[in-house]
């Protein structure tokens, strides 16, 4: 949701299917999870589509563990707003077995409501529904929002998350939305704009009856290509309770679709750099 990603410099009339995304520099982009828990305010640029693979692995100080999958697809719908769906596969250890599944179904929509202007950051909000699917998947419904702001100085930026969800406890689901979630982090850029690292701290508690988790962590994203970038992170639990460590990897693929581009004569100009 960041950087100056998919700044489409031209739109060109092709026979193909698939076309390339220009002048992308993803490597900004700060989705939840990947790397980090907290996002920045930025959506995809409009027209724009974004693949992710990513995986995380948790660790609980019982031996307790899980390993998440997740697909997700984001489309820039509108000029300063983003949908998208995310179907994660999860592989439960609870002891004695692993349980392997489908871990819901998360449709989301995000809508930068103001840039960076002056002292004033740039801020973002994000509605999510979960739906219980799959044998992960939990067996409760829940809608949340999330506010989002994102401020720059220099390489560096700083971001601040707050959220808040509605529904039913239930059965626990791998991929819930928490109860509730505060954090920030800052990040900055490094090695000629195509290196990202991030520091962050945030608290969140997932049902009503479960203590709340503080946690640490630190990441890094990497731009292979103008349309693929590679994410890598480690966190650890600052609270009782929580995640011992956790660990995150994936892959993100940036790409347009000539059939949605408008034609040349009604070509936009670029958005603003992100």
């Amino acid at each position: 949701m960041t950087g100056h990603r998919f700044l489409i410099c031209s739109l060109l009339l092709s026979a193909s299917f698939v076309t390339p995304a220009f002048g992308q520099t993803d490597y900004r982009n700060l989705d939840g999870e990947r790397p980090s828990f907290i996002a920045d305010a930025y959506p995809i640029e409009r027209w724009a589509f974004e693949l992710s693979m990513p995986w995380r692995y948790e660790r609980t100080a019982s031996g307790q563990s899980s390993h998440v999958f997740g697909a997700e697809i984001s489309y820039g719908i509108l000029r300063n707003g983003q949908v998208g769906l995310e179907l994660p596969l999860a592989a439960v250890d609870p002891g004695p077995q692993t349980t392997w599944g489908l871990a819901g179904l998360r449709a989301f929509g995000l809508y930068n409501l103001t840039t960076e202007s002056g002292s004033w950051p740039a801020v973002s909000l994000r509605a999510d529904l979960a739906l219980p699917v799959g044998v992960n998947g939990g067996d409760a419904t829940r809608g949340g929002l999330q506010l989002l702001a994102t401020r720059s100085f220099g390489a560096q930026r700083i971001h601040a998350n707050l959220s808040a969800a509605a529904g039913p406890d239930g059965d626990a689901m791998v991929e819930s939305l928490p109860r509730w979630s505060a954090g920030f982090a800052i990040d900055r850029t490094f090695i000629r704009e195509s290196l990202l690292l991030i520091g962050e701290m945030y608290a969140l508690r997932h049902a009503a009856d479960e203590p709340t988790q503080a946690i640490a962590s630190i990441g890094a994203r990497w731009q292979l290509t103008p349309t693929l970038v590679v994410d890598g992170g480690v966190g650890r639990r600052l609270s009782s309770a929580g995640p011992d460590v956790t660990v995150t990897f994936g892959l993100s693929h940036a790409f347009a679709v000539s059939a949605l581009l408008p034609s040349v004569h009604g070509t936009p100009k670029p958005g603003r750099p992100r």
